[in-house]
């Protein structure tokens, strides 16, 4: 991504702890951002377009010569442009948004649909001779891994992300019936197998579901691709609150002890609501932030992990390649003493030779912890090309 705006420093302030001061960072003035001559959007596309960037960027108008990721963008803001824009009938993919993050040269690729198509799901990329694949979002609903990943992939086929279903009518939801509403989005896209899945983390269980489903159904499941998916042997002890709870303190990593602590004696006794303006009076959150989206994540987070706790893991008729991190993640300040990493995380198969056959389960070795084998460029890139090869390997023996 190319910064918005560059700020020279003799040197980076640090906390007493070492670690980068964001707070003490200088505001960029008007100088340090990069220029271009303005000129109004032209067309109802670029009209369209530009309202969803200045929304979502935090900007008062964008012109037609504007940037999307020098504004600021990012993968995850790709995300929720993606599905925006689908609700205004513009369909285009996140590659043609990578290709062309200009506005003008993005609106001319979108053409108006009609009518809109599949509601939610979103196109990664667009084209292929192969049938699709389709990624389900990590643990925490976030989808913005698939764009990164699909990026460096060489695959002949679309790609979908499968953003979670509303849980509004789902009381307590349950993993199956959250992979049966993702199915009929699946089968508008894609009416018959076989079928090709991905999922990242906890989240990746979920793709397991949805095949239990599509197998009950008596569809083929060609393709399993669980990247670093644990099956702990014992359900948690650590309720789905308490652990998104977790979650958020770990964002405040960066804090000084003193806050730090502050925040987490204060998490033991309040909601995530609460947390969250918390961490906000006490600056670990900027000021000017809405945080009505990130209460309703966090607690459909919390729905999710509920499902997922109660999910009786199957024995299935299928293979799965296990892309598995090589390096053990570190815990955090937040769950450093509560932490001890399950026999199942420190195994290539991670758990899933109880369900399944060892020779149904291709484990593959992935440099990097959890976090680093997708945020680290080269380790993604490997990733990447793992993936890619047995799908290739796959297509070749489909009917």
């Amino acid at each position: 991504m190319v910064p918005a705006a560059f700020v020279r420093l003799e040197a980076l302030p640090l906390t007493a702890n070492g670690k980068l001061d964001r707070k003490a960072l200088p505001v960029p003035d008007d100088d340090a951002y990069a220029r271009t001559v303005y000129e109004a959007p032209q067309g109802a596309v670029e009209t369209l377009l530009a309202g969803i960037w200045a929304e979502l960027l935090g900007v008062e108008r964008v012109g037609r010569h504007d940037n999307f990721f020098e504004l600021g963008g990012h993968s995850l803001l790709a995300v929720q442009l993606l599905s925006r824009a689908l609700d205004l009938r513009l369909n285009f993919s996140a590659a043609d948004l990578f290709q062309a993050p200009v506005l003008k040269d993005l609106a001319s690729k979108i053409h108006l649909e009609p009518q809109p198509r599949t509601p939610g799901v979103i196109s990664v990329q667009a084209t292929g001779s192969q049938p699709p694949l389709f990624f389900v979002p990590t643990g925490f609903g976030d989808c913005s891994y698939v764009l990164r990943l699909v990026g460096e992939m060489d695959v002949d086929c679309p790609v979908y992300a499968l953003p979670w279903p509303s849980f509004n009518n789902l009381c307590p939801p349950t993993l199956e019936a959250i992979a049966a509403e993702t199915i009929v989005a699946i089968r508008k896209i894609q009416p018959q197998g076989p079928y090709r899945f991905a999922g990242y983390s906890s989240g990746g269980i979920l793709a397991y579901a949805i095949a239990q489903l599509l197998l009950g159904r008596d569809e083929a499941i060609s393709f399993m691709a669980l990247i670093d998916v644990t099956l702990p042997a014992n359900v948690t002890k650590i309720s789905p609150i308490q652990m998104v709870r977790d979650v958020v303190l770990d964002s405040f990593e960066p804090l000084d002890d003193e806050s730090f602590e502050v925040l987490e004696q204060f998490a033991g006794q309040g909601s995530i609501a609460q947390l969250l303006e918390k961490g906000q009076q006490i600056g670990a959150i900027a000021l000017d932030r809405n945080l009505h989206n990130d209460v309703l994540m966090y607690e459909r987070t919390a729905r999710f992990h509920e499902a997922l706790q109660a999910y009786q893991v199957p024995t299935l008729p299928i293979v799965i390649h296990q892309f598995y991190a090589t390096e053990a993640l570190f815990s955090s300040r937040a769950r450093q003493a509560k932490s001890s990493l399950c026999p199942e995380a420190r195994s290539p198969m991670r758990g899933w030779d109880r369900v399944l056959s060892p020779e149904a389960i291709t484990a593959v070795p992935i440099v990097g912890d959890h976090v680093t084998m997708m945020s680290v460029l080269e380790n993604r890139k490997a990733l990447a090309r793992a993936i890619s090869t047995p799908l290739t390997g796959v297509l070749e023996k489909d009917p």
